[in-house]
Protein backbone atom coordinates (compact mmCIF):
# COMPACT_ATOMS: atom_id res chain seq x y z
CA UNK A 1 0.00 0.00 0.00
CA UNK A 2 1.52 3.35 -1.28
CA UNK A 3 1.46 6.07 1.82
CA UNK A 4 2.95 9.10 1.66
CA UNK A 5 4.59 10.24 4.90
CA UNK A 6 5.17 13.92 6.04
CA UNK A 7 7.63 14.91 8.51
CA UNK A 8 9.39 18.68 9.73
CA UNK A 9 6.42 21.02 10.30
CA UNK A 10 6.04 23.16 13.78
CA UNK A 11 6.18 26.65 15.32
CA UNK A 12 8.13 29.09 13.81
CA UNK A 13 8.70 33.31 14.33
CA UNK A 14 8.75 35.39 11.53
CA UNK A 15 11.73 35.81 9.15
CA UNK A 16 12.56 31.98 10.08
CA UNK A 17 12.86 28.76 8.57
CA UNK A 18 11.36 25.42 8.43
CA UNK A 19 12.07 22.14 5.90
CA UNK A 20 9.74 19.59 4.91
CA UNK A 21 10.04 16.57 4.05
CA UNK A 22 7.89 13.76 2.58
CA UNK A 23 8.74 10.27 1.67
CA UNK A 24 6.95 7.72 -0.14
CA UNK A 25 6.58 4.07 0.58
CA UNK A 26 4.92 0.97 -0.42
CA UNK A 27 4.51 -1.20 -3.50
CA UNK A 28 5.24 1.53 -6.58
CA UNK A 29 6.28 1.63 -10.30
CA UNK A 30 7.27 4.84 -10.65
CA UNK A 31 6.64 8.67 -9.02
CA UNK A 32 6.18 11.32 -11.37
CA UNK A 33 5.71 14.59 -10.40
CA UNK A 34 5.49 15.99 -6.63
CA UNK A 35 4.28 18.57 -4.89
CA UNK A 36 3.47 20.51 -1.85
CA UNK A 37 0.01 21.98 -1.45
CA UNK A 38 -1.23 24.23 1.16
CA UNK A 39 -4.45 25.00 3.27
CA UNK A 40 -5.50 27.70 5.77
CA UNK A 41 -8.23 27.91 8.03
CA UNK A 42 -11.29 28.65 5.64
CA UNK A 43 -9.02 29.01 2.77
CA UNK A 44 -8.86 26.55 -0.65
CA UNK A 45 -6.43 23.90 -0.81
CA UNK A 46 -3.83 25.72 -3.07
CA UNK A 47 -0.56 24.83 -4.74
CA UNK A 48 3.10 26.15 -3.12
CA UNK A 49 5.20 24.06 -5.56
CA UNK A 50 5.92 21.52 -8.05
CA UNK A 51 8.96 19.43 -8.93
CA UNK A 52 8.85 17.23 -11.98
CA UNK A 53 11.12 13.64 -12.17
CA UNK A 54 13.28 15.39 -14.29
CA UNK A 55 14.20 18.43 -11.55
CA UNK A 56 11.50 21.07 -13.51
CA UNK A 57 9.72 23.41 -10.80
CA UNK A 58 7.10 25.79 -10.34
CA UNK A 59 6.04 27.62 -7.59
CA UNK A 60 3.78 29.61 -6.70
CA UNK A 61 4.03 33.46 -7.03
CA UNK A 62 3.65 34.08 -2.91
CA UNK A 63 6.76 31.91 -2.21
CA UNK A 64 8.81 32.86 -5.08
CA UNK A 65 12.05 33.85 -3.85
CA UNK A 66 11.55 32.37 -0.58
CA UNK A 67 10.72 28.40 -0.41
CA UNK A 68 12.82 26.19 -2.64
CA UNK A 69 11.03 22.42 -3.48
CA UNK A 70 13.76 19.69 -4.28
CA UNK A 71 13.93 15.53 -4.63
CA UNK A 72 15.83 12.46 -4.02
CA UNK A 73 14.44 10.03 -6.24
CA UNK A 74 16.21 7.33 -4.91
CA UNK A 75 15.06 7.89 -1.41
CA UNK A 76 11.61 8.67 -2.87
CA UNK A 77 11.45 11.72 -1.07
CA UNK A 78 10.44 15.41 -1.38
CA UNK A 79 11.47 18.30 0.37
CA UNK A 80 10.10 21.77 1.09
CA UNK A 81 12.57 24.17 2.35
CA UNK A 82 11.21 27.24 3.73
CA UNK A 83 12.90 30.84 4.15
CA UNK A 84 11.90 34.06 5.39
CA UNK A 85 8.34 32.55 6.51
CA UNK A 86 5.67 35.21 7.26
CA UNK A 87 2.47 34.91 9.15
CA UNK A 88 0.10 34.10 6.11
CA UNK A 89 2.32 31.15 5.31
CA UNK A 90 0.52 29.38 8.64
CA UNK A 91 -1.70 26.46 7.15
CA UNK A 92 -1.73 22.48 7.01
CA UNK A 93 0.94 21.76 3.98
CA UNK A 94 0.30 18.20 2.47
CA UNK A 95 2.27 16.66 -0.06
CA UNK A 96 0.90 15.23 -3.03
CA UNK A 97 2.46 12.77 -5.61
CA UNK A 98 1.17 11.19 -8.93
CA UNK A 99 2.34 7.76 -8.75
CA UNK A 100 1.94 4.50 -11.18
CA UNK A 101 1.49 1.70 -8.82
CA UNK A 102 2.09 -0.79 -11.39
CA UNK A 103 3.64 -0.90 -15.06
CA UNK A 104 -0.04 -1.47 -16.37
CA UNK A 105 -1.76 0.80 -14.58
CA UNK A 106 -2.13 4.42 -15.00
CA UNK A 107 -0.47 7.17 -12.53
CA UNK A 108 -3.04 8.55 -9.53
CA UNK A 109 -2.17 11.11 -6.94
CA UNK A 110 -1.88 10.21 -3.66
CA UNK A 111 -1.40 12.57 -0.65
CA UNK A 112 -0.29 13.00 3.08
CA UNK A 113 -1.64 13.46 5.99
CA UNK A 114 -0.68 16.99 6.47
CA UNK A 115 1.62 18.52 8.56
CA UNK A 116 0.87 22.00 10.32
CA UNK A 117 3.22 24.96 10.06
CA UNK A 118 2.29 27.96 12.14
CA UNK A 119 4.39 31.42 11.65
CA UNK A 120 3.82 33.45 14.78
CA UNK A 121 5.49 35.42 17.20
Amino acid sequence: QVQLVESGGGLVQPGGSLRLSCAASGNMSSIYAMGWYRQAPGKQRELVASITHGGTTMYADSVKGRFTISRDNAKKTVYLQMNSLKPGDTAVYYCNAAIRVTVITSPIAFWGQGTQVTVSS
